[in-house]
């Protein structure tokens, strides 16, 4: 039995009414269930995550990232703190009695406060320039790579046996590009990381080489040449394809250029000096009254004013291997895996693309 349309419309109305109801409760228990609240919390181990691809507690994330800063700036730290126990014990015996009523030593501090405060602004705001500006010249690296593997991949022609060996080989030289480019701006050697990108005899004639990436981006464009002159691709397509290479080249000196321009050393000279001098006189302003606080306190200072001028030396390099350096391993596996996952599984989507076609 048929039921009328009107009964239809409020059956087929209840029904997704129904289903309404029960998708808004799924969503409310996920909106409050643990995991939920700890992923949108984004605490900083999950940030870490994110950032570098490895998984740590909180604990080992806080030691990663502080043990290339600590370790610089504790000696001087632990300076400090003697220094002001020194001007302590010399209060305690009454010899800073001649500061008490002089206005010249809480003048210079006040003067030092503000200036450091300028320069350390201006330094922190310099460095993560540098680190932001490289990010995202090396975030433009993955998507040009993609963007030329894609390419390669579907541009190019296959019709002998052996050109889609040659073309997965093309493809994992556009990712030995980046890892050479890797090592090239840590001023690391040729190493093996470069072995399963290329051949041995590639990889030989790489030791000797002063520029890897730009040989590397020469033996790609001889690729893309001898394609056309195969005519495997036209005109428009090779010159499509030069201009992604280019792209990499060209984000390569821009990495480059961060690499060989540091920050004027100038700065780093004057606010070196003016620590100094806040560190000698801020404990005989603040002696009188703080007495044998004096020596932790001036630590704890000393320890924060240090602190910010290490992670700004660190980071004006980003292409390092401390731990607030950028992640450019993880950044090139990223773009291995792309690369891998483009050669071994389109095959696997064109035969499925050619049965369906058969089919229809």
């Amino acid at each position: 039995m048929k039921l009328p349309i009107n009964k239809k419309v409020r059956s087929r109305r209840h029904a997704w009414q129904q289903k309404a109801v029960t998708h808004r409760k799924s969503v409310f228990r996920f909106q409050n269930s643990p995991h939920h609240k700890n992923v949108s919390s984004r605490s900083f181990k999950e940030k870490f995550h994110i950032y570098t691809g490895e998984q740590l507690n909180w604990y080992q994330v806080i030691i990663r990232l502080a043990s290339s800063v600590i370790p610089g700036i504790l000696p001087w730290v632990l300076l400090c703190g003697g220094y002001g126990f020194l001007i302590a014990l010399i209060n305690h015996f009454g010899y800073l009695s001649v500061f008490r009523d002089n206005k010249v030593v809480p003048n210079v501090v006040l003067i030092l406060n503000i200036v450091l405060s300028l320069l350390l602004v201006f330094r922190t705001n310099t460095a993560h320039e540098r680190f932001w500006e490289g990010r995202k010249l090396w975030g433009a690296m993955v998507n040009t790579v993609r963007n030329l593997a894609r390419g390669i991949w579907i541009v190019v022609e296959e019709r002998e046996p052996g050109d889609r060996e040659d073309k997965a080989a093309a493809l994992r030289l556009v990712v030995a590009f980046s890892v050479a480019m890797k090592l090239h701006l840590r001023r690391d050697p040729v190493n093996p990381e470069l072995v399963p990108l290329m051949t041995p005899l590639q990889y030989h004639k790489l030791e000797f080489i002063n520029h890897p990436p730009l040989e590397i981006a020469f033996w790609i464009g001889d690729y893309l040449q001898h394609q056309y002159e195969r005519q495997f691709v036209n005109v428009f397509q090779l010159t499509a394809l030069h201009e992604l290479l280019d792209d990499m080249v060209d984000i390569l000196g821009g990495c480059e250029r961060i690499l060989k321009t540091p920050v004027p050393l100038i700065y780093t000279i004057v606010l070196k000096t003016l620590l100094i001098l806040y560190f000698l006189l801020l404990p005989i302003e603040i002696v009188a009254g703080l007495t044998w606080w004096t020596s932790p306190i001036l630590a704890f200072i000393s320890f924060i004013l240090l602190g910010i001028d290490e992670i700004g030396a660190e980071i004006e390099e980003p292409f390092g291997h401390d731990p607030n350096d950028l992640p450019l391993d993880f950044i090139c596996n990223t773009m291995l895996r792309n690369v891998d996952d483009l050669i071994t599984l389109s095959p696997i989507r064109r035969q499925t693309y050619e049965k369906l076609r058969r089919v229809a």
